[in-house]
């Protein structure tokens, strides 16, 4: 269901829906393209699929357009990504023609739109060449990196680079993440939708179906990470956290994600953490389709910590879900979870899993600080990661851009 702007007054209130309303003013009419490489599956499409509408709720004519693809495509952006976050991956000439090649193909379907729009969003790198094949575009173009290229992969990063140093402006979520470019960079960290199914409030009812459809004990307390099967969210490090317990913590893990159609690695890492839980019955391993986001929002509220203990993480939407849901998290210490979890105020934040077990222990025996880390979880989305935030910067830097103060910054 297409939600609008009233319907958000309850949770962030009126003078912030009226603060969008102002700003939205002079862009009334702008075309608007957003291109992403997948609408199901993953932190871009859920962005997307609010603020695609939110948009055009304010006047702006938005599209959302999605590149398609053959398993070769997506193995060297797969490569790309893994190459950004710092892995050591061999790029050659065979997978840039393939990427290339069928960046092009997609390119014959919406030239028209990517011509005439006002402002163009192109997500990460499955989209990028677009740019190169568009010389008589109207709009101005922005790169959104919602990846943590902060220590990239030189080869890899060299080849992005030359795709998309031709654009008017890129977006990354951490002044860390961002490489050297000769255009104006912005900082907008992501956001999640408290209205929708994955965050909006549960019946009881709902959440003990939930559990008792994937067979957990809601009597025994529940530790859950939520996240694609992907080595970068190192579901195997979280079940070796699990083991370390050794039975001193009563209590189950839950370790229940899917894969996205842009990701072709899911299902070996998925065997990879089936052969690690080696048949432990506490250990609950479920592949969930793309759309069982009411199910991941029970999981969530049912749990009494959650985990998102990443090697390589761009911003974590999984971790401002969980705190949004007022729960403690134990994250990686990496990426964009630095922003969110702060030791002993909203979470903690490990390098290992020793250090995780270290704060189940510490968590799990002291309740009345797990309820007053979430409390203080809760209070810090609504202040910094809520979509109305994230909205407003969007349109505050498609005003800078059309204004040409992002090019005053850039020189004086």
């Amino acid at each position: 269901m297409t939600r609008t702007l009233v319907d958000y007054e309850a949770v962030v209130g009126a003078d912030a829906i009226s603060q969008l309303r102002q700003a939205a003013r002079d862009l009334k009419g702008a075309t608007v393209v957003h291109v992403n490489s997948t609408r199901e599956g993953g932190g871009v499409a859920e962005i997307l699929s609010w603020l695609v509408p939110l948009m055009n709720d304010l006047g702006l004519e938005t599209r959302w357009e999605v590149i398609e693809g053959h398993g070769e495509f997506f193995n060297v952006t797969k490569m790309f990504h893994n190459g950004l976050q710092g892995n050591q991956v061999v790029l050659t000439s065979r997978h840039t023609d393939v990427y290339e090649k069928t960046v092009s193909d997609n390119y014959e379907r919406l030239r028209p739109l990517l011509e005439s729009a006002d402002f163009v969003f192109i997500h990460d790198p499955q989209p990028a060449h677009l740019l190169a094949l568009c010389p008589n575009r109207k709009g101005k173009w922005i790169w959104r990196c919602h990846i943590d290229a902060s220590h990239p992969n030189r080869k890899v990063w060299n080849y992005i680079r030359s795709q998309v140093r031709g654009y008017d402006a890129s977006i990354f979520s951490m002044p860390q993440f961002a490489q050297r470019l000769e255009h104006p960079q912005f900082i907008i960290a992501p956001s999640i939708d408290p209205l929708s199914d994955k965050n909006v409030d549960l019946p009881d009812e709902e959440i003990s179906k939930a559990l008792d459809t994937h067979n957990i004990d809601p009597e025994r307390p529940i530790l859950t990470q939520i996240s694609r099967f992907d080595r970068f969210k190192d579901p195997v490090g979280v079940i070796r956290a699990f083991q370390l317990l050794n039975g001193t913590v009563d209590a189950q893990l839950v370790l229940a994600g899917g894969g996205a159609t842009d990701d072709p690695e899911g299902a070996v890492v998925l065997e990879e953490v089936r052969e690690a839980a080696n048949g432990n019955k506490l250990v609950h391993i479920l592949e969930l389709p793309p759309d069982a986001h009411r199910t991941i929002n029970a999981l969530q509220r049912a749990s009494a910590i959650i985990l998102q203990k990443s090697l390589q993480e761009g911003f974590g939407l999984t971790v401002t879900e969980a705190m949004w849901k007022g729960k403690p998290v134990i994250g990686g210490n990496v990426g964009g979870i630095r922003l969110q979890v702060h030791n002993h105020h909203t979470g903690f934040l490990v390098d290992t899993p020793e250090g995780a077990a270290l704060r189940l222990r510490e968590l799990m025996s002291r309740p009345e600080k797990m309820h007053t880390i979430g409390r203080t979880a809760r209070k810090f989305v609504l202040d910094n990661f809520l979509l109305n935030r994230h909205l407003r910067e969007y349109l505050t830097l498609m005003l800078g851009l059309r204004r040409g103060l992002a090019n005053h910054l850039m020189t004086d």
